[in-house]
C-alpha cells in the first residue's frame, strides 16, 4: 500500500453501491478540448510576487491557461495533483476483467492483512484491487489514502509507462505497509499513531482517489478511474470492525492529500460522534479553477461522487475543485479538525502546478492563498510548511527530525492528534 516513492463507510456505502464499477452513474461530460483561455483572476495574491489567485468565493474564479502535458517530459517521481491537458473523451463501458484472487494476503509474521476489495473494485487497468487492514486499538483508527501520480492522456495514463501504478500487488514488498517509515514505523515509541489501527487505500486508478468513470483514451485504452468506489469500500471496511472508534485520523500523502478532507466529511458522517482529524500531506498548492476543475472532473466522473450533504446542493463539476473539498467537508461537519504540511517550493506541486497554467513560479504563495481562502468561507485549517523541495512527509522517517522554526513536526504532529490546538508553522527562509 505505502510505495516508499510516495507515488463513508457503512454512511456512505449506499452511496458507493449502485456505482461500484458502473459508468452509469450521473457524470459531468467531459469537454472536448481543454479549458479555454480566459483572463486572469484579480484577487490579490498574499505575497509581492505575482502568482495565480482564486477569490474567496471559489466558484468565481476563472480559469488560467491550461497546458498540454507534454508527453515526452519526465515528471518527478512523485506525483500530486491532476495537470490539465487535451485528451480523448470519448466514453465507453469496458468489461470488468475476471481474475480468480485471493480473498486475504498476509506475509508471515506481518501485522498487516490485504483484502481484496471485490470483482467490481478494480485497478485502472482492471487489475483486483487490494486494501490493507492493522488491527491495534479499535477505539483509535487511522485511514489512511495512498499518493503516486495523476492521469488524465493516453500517454499519462499508459499502464506501462504512465506517470501513476496502475495495479496494485500486495505481494511486492515495496507496496507492503510493512516496509515504510514514518507514521508507519509501528516499533518507533515516538510515533504517534503507534497505536492506532490502521486501513490503507492503495492508489492505482489515476484520479486522485475520486474517479467514477472508464474512460476511453484511443488505441485501445479503456483506464478504470474506480478511486472513490475502491477508497470507499477501504472506508466502509473501517467502520465496520472500528466503528465505535473515538478517534479517527484520515491522513493522505501527494494524490491521497488532495481527497483527505473530502473522506474526512465522509468519516464524520459514519463514526458517529468520534473525534475526526483529516492530515493533508503535499498538495497545498493547487488552487480551484473552474475550467480545470470541469475539464479533470469530466475524465474522471467527480460530480458523480458528490456527497449528498446539504451544503453541496446544486454544485457544479466546475464549483469541485480541491480547496472545495475543505471548504464543503468543513462546513457540513464542523468538528473536523483540518492540517496540512507542505515544502515551500515542493518539486512536484511546483511540476504539475506549472503544467496546469497556475504561474508556479512561487508555488509558496499559491498555498497561502488557498488557505486564505479556505479560512474565510469558515473553515480554519492549521499548517505546517516546511523549506525547500521536498515531497511529503507522513510515511518518511524524517517525520522525526524535522523542526523549523523551532517547532518540531513530530511534536505538532502528536499535539494534533491529541486533539490540541497547534500554531500554524511557516518557515522564514524557505529557500
Amino acid at each position: 500500500m505505502i510505495r516508499i516513492r510516495l507515488l463513508a463507510a457503512l454512511a456512505a456505502v449506499a452511496l458507493v453501491a449502485a456505482a461500484c464499477g458502473s459508468d452509469d452513474g450521473e457524470e459531468a461530460a467531459a469537454p472536448t478540448t481543454a479549458p479555454a483561455t480566459t483572463a486572469a483572476p484579480t484577487a490579490e495574491a498574499p505575497a509581492t510576487t505575482e502568482a495565480p489567485t482564486t477569490t474567496a468565493t471559489p466558484t468565481t474564479t476563472a480559469a488560467p491557461t491550461t497546458t498540454a502535458a507534454p508527453t515526452t517530459t519526465a515528471a518527478p517521481t512523485t506525483t500530486a495533483a491532476p495537470t490539465t491537458t487535451a485528451a480523448p473523451t470519448t466514453t465507453t463501458t469496458a468489461a470488468t476483467t475476471t481474475t480468480t484472487v485471493a480473498t486475504t494476503i498476509s506475509a508471515p509474521g506481518s501485522e498487516w492483512v490485504a483484502i481484496h476489495g471485490g470483482e467490481d473494485c478494480v485497478c485502472a487497468d482492471g487489475s483486483p484491487y487490494y486494501y490493507w487492514v492493522r488491527e491495534a486499538d479499535p477505539t483509535k483508527v487511522v485511514f489512511y489514502l495512498e499518493g503516486g501520480g495523476a492521469c488524465f492522456t493516453a500517454a499519462s495514463c499508459s499502464f506501462t509507462n504512465g506517470n501513476y501504478d496502475p495495479d496494485v500487488d500486495p505481494n511486492d514488498p515495496v507496496e507492503n505497509p510493512d516496509n515504510a517509515g514514518g507514521i508507519f514505523d509501528f516499533d518507533n515509541p515516538l510515533n504517534p499513531l503507534r497505536d492506532y489501527s490502521f486501513v490503507g487505500a492503495p492508489y492505482c486508478t489515476g484520479d486522485v482517489h475520486l474517479g467514477n468513470r472508464t474512460n476511453d483514451y484511443g488505441g485501445g485504452l479503456f483506464v478504470h478511474h474506480n478511486g472513490f468506489v475502491n477508497a470507499n469500500t477501504a472506508l466502509a471496511e473501517a467502520v465496520k470492525r472500528f466503528g465505535d472508534a473515538t478517534e479517527v485520523v484520515v491522513a493522505g500523502t501527494s494524490a491521497g492529500s488532495a481527497s483527505a478532507a473530502l473522506y474526512g466529511g465522509l468519516a464524520a458522517d459514519a463514526f458517529g460522534e468520534a473525534a475526526i482529524t483529516v492530515v493533508a500531506d503535499a498538495s497545498g498548492a493547487y488552487p480551484s479553477v473552474p475550467g480545470i476543475n470541469s475539464f479533470i472532473g469530466g475524465l474522471w466522473g467527480t460530480t458523480s461522487v458528490v456527497p449528498d450533504w446539504p451544503v453541496n446542493e446544486g454544485m457544479t463539476a466546475a464549483e469541485w475543485g480541491l480547496p472545495e473539498l475543505f471548504i464543503q467537508a468543513g462546513l457540513h461537519a464542523p468538528r473536523i479538525r483540518f492540517a496540512r504540511f507542505d515544502n515551500a517550493f515542493d518539486s512536484t506541486q511546483e511540476f504539475f502546478a506549472g503544467l496546469a497554467g497556475f504561474g508556479a513560479s512561487r508555488i509558496d504563495q499559491l498555498m497561502a492563498l488557498n488557505e486564505s481562502n479556505i479560512e474565510a468561507a469558515g473553515v480554519n485549517r492549521a499548517s505546517y510548511t516546511a523549506p525547500g523541495t521536498d515531497h511529503g512527509i507522513l510515511p518518511l522517517d524524517r517525520m522525526y527530525t524535522l523542526e523549523v522554526e523551532g517547532v518540531a513536526f513530530l511534536g505538532w504532529l502528536t499535539a494534533l492528534v491529541a486533539g490540541e490546538e497547534v500554531e500554524d508553522v511557516t518557515c522564514v527562509d524557505c529557500s
